[in-house]
C-alpha cells in the first residue's frame, strides 16, 4: 500500500541508493559527523531535493541560515547573496518559489522538549491533514529530554530518546532523521568514521546510521563521503570505509553525486 511504513522517500542521493541506503518511512536514521562537516547540508538537501512534506527541527542553525540554504538549493543562487538580501529586506524575488513549498516547515527552538516535538507534529497534521513524510531532528543532543549529569546518564538518555523517535516514526509513518555528533578521535572530519565513532554509543535503535567525512582539495572545493555503517535493509560496512561521494557546491549548497564505481 502506497504511503505505508517501509516506503522509501524519493532520494537525490543515487550513490547511497547503490549502497541500498534508503530513507524509509516509519524508520529512524541517525546521521553523524564532526561539527561543520555537513550534517545539516545533507538533511536540507534531502528535504528540498526530494520535495516531500517535511517538518525540520533546526536547533543548531538559525532561521536566516536555513532559509538562505533552502532558497539557494531551489534557485541555484549564491547562499551568501541570498542572506544579504534577506537582511536588507530585499527578498521579494524569492517569495514565489518558496511559497510553492508550503508543506516544508521549520522550527527553530534551541532546546525543544519531546512534548514540543509532539505538539508541532500534531499541529502539522491538523493544518495539512497528513503527518510529514520526513522529520529532521538537528541535533538529537539539542532535544531536552531531562538531566544527563554523568556519562552513563547521557548515554541512557540518548538511547531513550532514540526509542522515542523510533516510536514517533512508526506512529506517524514519517522517516525520522536525527543528526548526531562523533567522539573526539574523529572531530576533524577528515577520515572515515566507524559505527563505534558515534558519541554516546546509540547504535542499537536506528534502522540506519550514516557517517560523514569530508575531503577538501585546497581550492575551496569540497567532497562529502557518506558511509552506511548500519543498515537493516541493505549493505553496511561498520568500519566506515565504504562510502558514496558527493560534490558539495559551497555557493548554492547543492550536493551532487560523484560518478564513481563503488566496490563491495
Amino acid at each position: 500500500m502506497k504511503g505505508a511504513a517501509g516506503e522509501p522517500l524519493p532520494s537525490p542521493f543515487k550513490g547511497l541508493a547503490k549502497l541500498e541506503a534508503e530513507f524509509r518511512r516509519g524508520e529512524l536514521s541517525v546521521v553523524a559527523a564532526a561539527g561543520g562537516t555537513g550534517k545539516s547540508v545533507v538533511a536540507i538537501n534531502l528535504a528540498i531535493q526530494s520535495n516531500v512534506p517535511t517538518l525540520y527541527f533546526s536547533a543548531d542553525s538559525t532561521a536566516a541560515t536555513q532559509l538562505s540554504r533552502a532558497t539557494a538549493i531551489l534557485t541555484g543562487h549564491d547562499a551568501k547573496r541570498i542572506k544579504s538580501q534577506l537582511h536588507a529586506d530585499k527578498f521579494e524575488e524569492y517569495e514565489e518559489v518558496l511559497a510553492k513549498r508550503w508543506w516544508q516547515r521549520f522550527n527553530y527552538s534551541a532546546r525543544p522538549t519531546p512534548a514540543e516535538l509532539e505538539l508541532h507534529l500534531k499541529a502539522y497534521e491538523a493544518v495539512f491533514g497528513i503527518y510529514p513524510h520526513l522529520v529532521v531532528i538537528d541535533n538529537i543532543t539539542n532535544v531536552d529530554a531531562g538531566g544527563s549529569g554523568t556519562a552513563e546518564e547521557f548515554t541512557f538518555g540518548l538511547e531513550g530518546l532514540c526509542d522515542y523517535l523510533n516510536e514517533m516514526a512508526r506512529e506517524t509513518h514519517a522517516h525520522v532523521m536525527a543528526m548526531h555528533h562523533v567522539i573526539g578521535d574523529y572531530s576533524d572530519g577528515l577520515k572515515p568514521i566507524p559505527q563505534s565513532g558515534l558519541k554516546g554509543k546509540i547504535s542499537r535503535v536506528p534502522s540506519m546510521i550514516l557517517t560523514i567525512h569530508k575531503e577538501i582539495d585546497g581550492m575551496d572545493g569540497r567532497t562529502l563521503h557518506i558511509s552506511p555503517v548500519k543498515n537493516r535493509e541493505g549493505f553496511e560496512d561498520s568500519s566506515g570505509e565504504t562510502f558514496a561521494s558527493f560534490d558539495f557546491n559551497t555557493s548554492n549548497i547543492r550536493l551532487a553525486d560523484v560518478e564513481t564505481e563503488i566496490e563491495f
